[in-house]
């Protein structure tokens, strides 16, 4: 099924993402309580179907319990209760997340509980034998697990999502993910593929244009592999591409090269005023809604097609505002 009945702003069905339990309020957290996120809990589930989880509470450690910490090798650390780190509770702990760990792969996205042991993404203390953390951090042994198994998968804690650039990055990648395994599918084609790029080109290119080029070398038709190696090279690179969030710059390289496709269209005032307001963003007066509402205004009545159909102009939907704050 079509995530987008006609744009982005109509939803076909909600995307299937996972979040800490105590995100939306349950009871969890080790004192009985909860870290509720409204941004989570009553904005993104308009668009969100949450799959909630708590690794302490599948761990059977119940609520509320003794703090829980890391310790050891901050490569490797094992996790222990606070006030009795003689005893190691790894094993307990991962034996449940793994049980639920083997069932994401339908997942477009997680929201993680910041500076958790357990679901925290960075910056998580390790402790010493002497007590004292060493200077090399971690993630919570949940999520680095999670990452390890879903390498690909748009993953992000709560606190970050207060960031708009960190916010934009994410929702945009969750996007992503979730239309290229509903357009491409488990059984690629080629034209499919083909498809989804050319939808894709000018977000490719406002987050790189090595990688833009490069993307389009890959479905050129020289490249020997089977159409389901390319599939997955083709993602892995996209989704690498995407983490990084796109730079004002090349968000200006991309509107200006959108401009171009007015040339013989409108009158070549129109185009100045444009390019003028595309000036105004590089140099921070404005937010990326400006120039993309006043490029896409024009592109509706004298653009290809193809234009119109690009994600670059619409990549979630827009009573986020998301792009009103960046």
């Amino acid at each position: 099924m079509p995530l987008f009945l006609n744009t982005p702003d109509q939803l076909t069905h909600k995307i299937p993402v996972g979040i800490s339990a105590c995100l939306l309020g349950e009871n969890v957290r080790y004192n009985g309580g909860h870290s509720h996120s409204n941004y989570c809990d009553n904005v993104l589930s308009e668009y969100f179907d949450y799959q909630k989880f708590c690794p302490e509470m599948a761990a059977g450690f119940g609520t509320p319990r003794p703090t829980l910490r890391l310790e050891g090798d901050p490569n490797s650390p094992r996790m222990t209760f606070t006030k009795n780190s003689d005893e190691d509770v790894s094993e307990t702990f991962m034996a449940a997340s793994n049980q639920y760990l083997e069932k994401l792969s339908h997942l477009d996205g997680y929201i993680l509980m910041k500076k958790s042991p357990s679901c925290g993404m960075e910056r998580i203390k390790v402790y010493q034998e002497n007590g004292h953390p060493h200077m090399q951090r971690s993630a919570g042994l949940f999520t680095k697990e999670l990452q390890r198994r879903y390498p690909l998968l748009p993953i992000e804690e709560d606190g970050r999502l207060n960031d708009p650039i960190l916010r934009e990055n994410f929702l945009l990648r969750v996007f992503t993910h979730h239309d290229f395994r509903h357009s491409v599918g488990e059984k690629p084609k080629m034209k499919d593929l083909i498809a989804f790029h050319s939808r894709y080109k000018y977000m490719v290119m406002a987050h790189s244009q090595p990688v833009y080029r490069q993307l389009g070398r890959l479905l050129s038709g020289n490249d020997p592999r089977p159409v389901d190696e390319l599939k997955d090279a083709y993602f892995e690179i996209l989704m690498t591409t995407l983490s990084q969030p796109a730079e004002r710059k090349n968000h200006c390289n991309v509107l200006m090269h959108l401009v171009g496709y007015l040339k013989h269209a409108v009158d070549v005032s129109v185009r100045k005023d444009i390019l003028d307001v595309v000036e105004q963003y590089r140099r921070g007066e404005v937010n990326l809604a400006t120039p993309i509402t006043l490029l896409r205004h024009y592109l509706k009545h004298y653009g290809s097609e193809y234009i119109n159909e690009q994600s670059y102009f619409i990549p979630y939907p827009s009573p986020l505002g998301i792009r009103n704050t960046v």
